[in-house]
């Protein structure tokens, strides 16, 4: 994708959303129609069964998601991850996630958890808690 990446007002107050209040943990974001435009498909508080299947089978997407878990000394934690979901089908939207996960990294520098996922098992709990922890 040539041209630059632009988060949509509907995108920065999703990400704001996420970071300000406890009302929601996920943001799962794709390109509108307009190219270049990355939009909110899902703003909401979801599980992590959720999330995964919330995730298209063949259509890539960028997630930022809140991770809640508890240490090994049993103190609970929320850890923000970026996740760029490219399964298989999804190859020819690669590049065009791949430049929108790279603007998102800039957006957010407080999440220090990046990780590219190309299936589901990727996703596993504990995977995901093992990389914020």
């Amino acid at each position: 994708m040539s041209s630059p990446i632009a988060l949509s007002e509907g995108c920065l107050d999703g990400l704001h959303h996420l970071k300000e209040t406890r009302e929601i943990n996920t943001v799962i974001l794709r390109f509108a129609d307009t190219p270049g435009v990355l939009v909110v498909e899902v703003e909401s508080n979801l599980t992590h069964e959720e999330l995964v299947s919330a995730l298209p089978p063949d259509e890539a997407r960028l997630v930022v998601h809140e991770l809640s878990f508890a240490t090994p000394e049993g103190t609970r934690r929320r850890e923000q991850l970026l996740v760029l979901w490219v399964p298989a089908g999804a190859g020819a939207q690669e590049e065009a996630y791949t430049a929108g996960y790279t603007a998102l990294k800039d957006h957010l520098p407080d999440v220090h958890v990046h990780l590219t996922a190309r299936r589901t098992h990727q996703l596993e709990y504990r995977r995901l808690v093992t990389l914020a922890g």
